[in-house]
């Protein structure tokens, strides 16, 4: 789950972690009071929306008076920035910047470790920052039963600065952002820039945080300032009834029974040329409308094409599924062509009840696969 940057900094703030003064703005009304309540100086105007790139996108503007803020609000207000609209701005006091750096929490599912990245080139993508120059990037993974004391803390605020004032000030930020990750399940907490003024002072002005979606049952103020995408309101729905469901984007929409089939299937949908929809398991279980509410939800994707079922019957029993897909296509009104591999428990009841209807069956995962890929290249 990601939230805004307003929401990031409220956070921020919330843990000791200093950030510029700021103002959420609706309107572009809004932002000229914001503007004026600021003290008249330069303002930054910033498009508040749950992807990066608004710099690159015009999302991002440096306003000097009251009009300007006026203008850039009333353009960036109207954006879209990769299929997001932008319905909120903030506006930021500006910083006098001497120095701009990268810091951040993230896992390192290798290392099964939190791991602490610091840079000394902030304020542009970090990714570029790793393949151009990858040693100017430093790495440090924490123990879990040491955490961040204030001796490890000043050992790495010294990697960046050699000032004790400026050092001291980024241990404390290192220690805060910590204690946030941890405490609020975080899966990655980032500051980009981090920044240093002519007066000496480190600040956030950005502010970037995302959550383990299984945690968030035990972190109630953070689920409260979810904002879902259509996308990711299907995959909660998909949650609720039980399956595990992921949107991906192709023509080839797939229910399968078991997380391993399932990306198995999707490699080899892959592998014959063809583009998945979806990752989607059904589990273990044998209810037939279970299957009905999964070939809804795949048919809620207007890219799908072609539904490709692949069912291994140990406790799921392919005769259900295959009583099941009977049932849902008499609710549902389509004609996507539904191609279904059964095999294990019950396979030559649930093939047999299949035969001579609207669904193309198939004995291997091979023949079946090859069949879907086929025919969304034709649709």
């Amino acid at each position: 789950m990601k939230i805004h940057e307003y929401q990031a900094k409220k956070l921020f703030s919330d843990y000791g972690i200093p950030v510029e003064r700021h103002i959420l703005c609706n309107t572009p009304d809004e932002a000229v009071k914001a503007y004026n309540q600021l003290g008249n100086g330069k303002v930054a105007v910033k498009a508040q929306v749950l992807t990066g790139g608004r710099g690159k996108a015009g999302g991002v503007k440096l306003a000097g008076n009251a009009g300007e803020a006026l203008q850039y609000a009333e353009s960036i207000l109207g954006m879209t920035i990769k299929d997001y609209p932008v319905t909120r701005v903030i506006v930021s006091e500006a910083v006098d910047i001497q120095a701009e750096y990268y810091i951040s929490f993230v896992i390192d599912r290798n290392s099964r470790s939190v791991v602490l990245m610091m840079s000394a080139e902030g304020g542009m993508d970090i990714e570029e920052v790793a393949h151009r120059a990858p040693e100017k990037i430093f790495h440090f993974r924490i123990d879990p039963f040491v955490g961040i004391p204030d001796y490890l803390a000043r050992r790495y605020a010294f990697t960046l600065f050699g000032n004790l004032s400026q050092v001291n000030q980024l241990a404390g930020i290192i220690q805060n952002m910590y204690r946030l990750f941890i405490e609020k399940d975080a899966s990655l907490v980032e500051i980009n820039p981090l920044v240093l003024t002519r007066e000496g002072l480190l600040a956030a002005i950005d502010a970037k945080m995302t959550f383990d979606d299984n945690a968030l049952y035990r972190q109630p103020r953070v689920l409260s300032l979810s904002e879902p995408t259509e996308a990711e309101k299907i995959e909660i729905d998909a949650k609720k009834n039980g399956f595990s469901y992921v949107h991906i984007g192709g023509e080839i929409g797939c229910m399968v029974n078991g997380a391993g089939l399932a990306m198995a299937t999707m490699d080899m949908i892959k592998l014959y040329g063809g583009d998945p929809a979806n990752f989607l398991d059904i589990g273990g279980s044998s209810n037939p409308e279970k299957v009905i509410e999964a070939m809804k939800l795949l048919l809620k994707d207007p890219k799908v094409k072609v539904v490709l079922i692949n069912i291994f019957g140990g406790i799921t029993r392919c005769d259900d599924v295959a009583y099941g897909l009977l049932k849902a296509f008499e609710q549902i009104n389509s004609d996507i062509p539904v191609i279904v591999r059964l095999t294990g428990t019950n396979e030559k009841e649930g093939r047999n009840l299949l035969r001579n209807t609207r669904f193309k069956v198939a004995e291997t995962m091979g023949e079946a696969t090859l069949m879907a890929v086929d025919l969304s290249h034709k649709q």
